[in-house]
């Protein structure tokens, strides 16, 4: 599908920018060399963010790309979503609305279900970045062997950037220096990444019961099974940083993240058991430095030094009673 220009979309209302009132440029229908260009899957798993979702999902259909494929897999939202994603069905080339095991595996089944040479997947309450495939496509000079990284840009829950990292994770080493790269400001943001569809499932796809770091993990078995990665300097994503994201329990992403570190670490073959003890002892000492110096920033209970068991326990029954209260009202 080539993508569809503003005036084909419905119209906003009483907002403006990219995407409401801006498009991409519109890429020629082949490429120079006068060859088609490749078609790209985009997934975006879905679950109770209306608020976001009509944002995202016009992120990706004004993108200018002449061989889009876009599917979006609802976990069964209860608000707003599917009447969202109604409003651009004649766009989208595949969307369901039902209870699935969870974003990675709506993931995976979108996937599977595409027939792109490239994919990635974008997040309800994320976006791809104005004419970030254009950009692509005209600079990256993209082949199926590499896995592209280009540049996320950080934003607040109304979407006003904030700021921008640069990824320099280039190695199973880097993935797994924790405390050193990926936590110090080096880390891959999942939007801004463009993989071969073929390589994702070459490597098993995502793992189903990771909730947390399914994408790190991913970039894990990437870099085991040899697969290089390019770095473009392209923007070409955004990500929404707000109180409702999975990735704002810091205390349960951190404890996964380091599960998943510590798994790499004996999935690779070529580490010699010494090597592996040292890396798991490193992993270790950040948990224990973690708990010790950013876990008493999450909140008064945990200030109060009470046991991260207790405190969790605590927080989920008040947040049962805050949802049971609102539903009451």
């Amino acid at each position: 599908m080539r993508c569809p220009t503003l005036k084909e979309l419905p119209p906003p209302k009483e907002k403006t920018g990219w995407p409401w009132t801006e498009e991409s440029k519109q890429l020629p229908d082949q490429m120079p060399d006068g060859r088609s260009w490749p078609r790209i899957t985009v997934v975006t798993p879905s679950f109770n963010q209306g608020q976001f979702l009509e944002e995202t999902i016009r992120s990706i259909l004004l993108q200018g790309y002449p061989n889009l494929e876009y599917l979006v897999l609802d976990g069964a939202s209860t608000d707003n979503s599917v009447e969202i994603i109604k409003k651009y069905d004649p766009w989208i080339s595949y969307w369901v609305s039902e209870r699935d095991s969870g974003q990675s595996d709506a993931i995976n089944r979108g996937l599977q279900m595409g027939s792109g040479l490239f994919a990635t997947w974008i997040n309800s309450d994320d976006m791809l970045e104005k004419e970030a495939l254009f950009n692509h496509g005209m600079k990256a000079e993209l082949n199926e062997s590499e896995v592209y990284v280009g540049l996320c840009t950080y934003t607040d829950e109304l979407g006003s950037p904030k700021f921008t990292r640069t990824p320099r994770v280039h190695s199973l080493k880097d993935l797994l220096s924790v405390g050193t790269v990926w936590r110090a400001g080096g880390n891959i943001v999942q939007p801004e990444v463009l993989f071969p569809r073929s390589l994702f499932f070459a490597v098993g796809g995502l793992n189903k019961e990771n909730h947390y770091t399914m994408d790190y993990e991913l970039w894990g078995k990437f870099f085991l099974a040899k697969i290089p990665f390019r770095y473009t300097g392209i923007s070409f994503a955004r990500a929404r940083l707000h109180s409702q994201q999975k990735t704002a329990d810091g205390y349960t992403v951190t404890r996964a993240m380091l599960a998943t570190a510590a798994k790499l670490v004996e999935d690779d073959p070529t580490l010699p058991k010494e090597k592996k003890e040292e890396y798991h002892e490193e992993l270790r000492l950040y948990w224990d430095t973690w708990v010790k110096t950013s876990w008493k920033g999450t909140g008064r209970l945990a200030n109060l030094g009470l046991s991260t068991t207790i405190v969790i326990l605590l927080r989920k029954v008040t947040d049962k009673l805050k949802k049971a209260l609102i539903f009451l009202r």
